[in-house]
C-alpha cells in the first residue's frame, strides 16, 4: 500500500512519526506540507488564489498513492476529493462547532464572512466525498456519526512516542508551580482561563506559568498579569522547550472550555506530571480521573483550587499519579497501537486493500 499524507505545518512532526511506524509495517508513505501542493481562495497569500493544481497532479502521478490521508480540510483535501483515490480524513477537532465560533467572533466583517463560508463549503465537500473519517476521540466520533450516518467512521487517537518525552533541565521556574500549556486560538477553549484570577488570589505562594499564544491572548492576559504569581511565557519551541517546561513544573493543568484530544495532556503524563483538566469533549478519554490526575467541571474555580491544593500538599501522592500517567499513555497511545488500529480499520472497511 502507498499512503500519501498531507498535513498542516504544525502537525508534520507527528505525521512523520505516524509514517515512520507505518513504514515499519510495510506501508510506503510520503509526508508533505499540504499547502505546498494545493492552495487557492481563501488564502492569506492573494497570489495563491489563482494557483493551478499542476503540482498536485504531478505529485499524484509520481507517487501513485492508494490512499490519501489528510489532517485538515483545505485545498489539498479538496483536490484529493476530485480524484478516484480514497480520501481519508483525520478529524482533529469539532469542525462544525469551530465554524460557528469563528463566525461569531473573528469572522464578522464582510470579507472574512466570505472566507469562512468558503472554508465551510470546502469542508463539507471533503467530508461528503471522503471514503472514511477518523475523528480523534470517541466524543468527536459520536458528533460526526450524527452528521454522516452512512459514512465509515472510526476513532483514531493521536499517537505519541514516549521516547521523545524525557527529563531535560534548562528552564528555571519558581516553586511550587503550576504549568498551563495551551493555545489561545479558539475562544470557547480560551475563555475558561477566566477562572484563574480567583485561584491566583487564593494561592499567592504558588507560581502559575502559561505557555501559549493566539488571537485571544489579549482578552486573557490583562486579567492575569496584574497578579505577581502569574507569568506568561508565550509560545515555546516544540518539542525542546516544551520538554524543558514540563520537566520543571510541579503540576500540569489544562483549563479548557472545549477540547477533543489535546496532545499536551498526553505529553505532560509522559513526563510523569500529575494533571488536572476540564471535563469536556474528549479530555476524559486521555487520562484516568483519580489515578493519573483529576478532572474538574467547567467554570469551577472551587474544584480547581481544591485539586491543586491536594496535589501541591501531597507531593508523594502526586508523584505516584505522575508515574501512573506515564504508564497509561504508553499503553494506550503508543504509535504501534495507533497504527495497527488504523490499518485494521482500513481493512474492515476495505479501503486501500485490493
Amino acid at each position: 500500500m502507498r499512503l500519501l499524507i498531507g498535513g498542516s505545518s504544525s502537525k508534520l512532526f507527528h505525521l512523520k512519526e505516524f509514517a515512520k511506524n507505518l513504514e515499519e509495517k510495510g506501508i510506503t508513505c510520503k509526508v508533505i506540507l499540504d499547502s505546498d501542493y494545493a492552495d487557492g481562495f481563501p488564502s492569506r497569500k492573494v497570489k495563491n488564489w489563482f494557483n493551478s493544481n499542476k503540482k498536485f497532479k504531478n505529485l499524484i502521478e509520481e507517487f501513485k498513492p492508494d490512499i490519501i490521508f489528510v489532517d485538515r480540510t483545505r485545498h489539498f483535501a479538496l483536490e484529493a476529493s476530485k480524484t478516484n483515490i480514497p480520501l481519508v480524513i483525520h478529524l482533529r477537532g469539532d469542525h462544525w462547532a469551530e465554524m460557528i465560533m469563528a463566525k461569531e467572533t473573528l469572522y464578522k466583517s464582510a470579507g472574512k464572512k466570505i472566507a469562512i463560508n468558503k472554508w465551510d463549503e470546502i469542508g463539507e465537500i471533503c467530508f461528503n466525498d471522503s471514503k472514511m473519517i477518523f475523528p480523534i476521540c470517541n466524543y468527536l466520533s459520536e458528533v460526526t456519526k450524527k452528521r454522516y450516518k452512512k459514512k465509515s467512521i472510526e476513532t483514531m487517537y493521536q499517537g505519541i512516542n514516549s521516547d521523545n518525552w524525557f527529563q531535560k533541565k534548562g528552564m528555571e521556574l519558581k516553586h511550587p508551580c503550576v504549568g498551563i500549556l495551551q493555545s489561545a486560538t479558539i475562544w470557547e477553549k480560551t475563555k475558561e482561563l477566566m477562572i484563574l484570577p480567583e485561584i491566583l488570589e487564593k494561592m499567592p505562594n504558588v507560581e502559575f506559568y502559561w505557555a501559549g499564544d493566539g488571537v485571544y491572548r489579549d482578552k486573557i492576559l490583562p486579567l492575569l498579569e496584574k497578579y505577581e504569581n502569574f507569568h506568561w511565557l508565550g509560545s515555546l519551541e516544540y518539542p525542546d522547550k516544551v520538554r524543558e517546561f514540563l520537566t520543571e513544573i510541579d503540576v500540569y493543568t489544562l483549563i479548557s472550555g472545549i477540547d477533543m484530544s489535546p496532545l499536551t495532556l498526553q505529553e505532560a503524563q509522559l513526563m510523569e506530571k500529575p494533571v488536572i483538566a476540564t471535563n469536556v469533549g474528549g479530555i476524559p478519554e486521555l487520562m484516568k480521573d483519580g489515578e493519573t490526575g483529576f478532572l474538574i467541571e467547567k467554570n469551577s474555580s472551587k474544584e480547581l483550587f481544591e485539586k491543586l491544593s491536594t496535589l501541591l500538599n501531597n507531593l508523594e501522592d502526586a508523584n505516584k499519579m505522575g508515574k501512573k500517567g506515564k504508564e497509561f499513555v504508553e499503553n494506550n497511545f503508543n504509535w504501534d497501537k495507533i497504527c495497527n488500529d488504523f490499518l485494521n480499520h482500513l481493512k474492515k472497511h476495505n479501503i486501500g486493500y485490493n
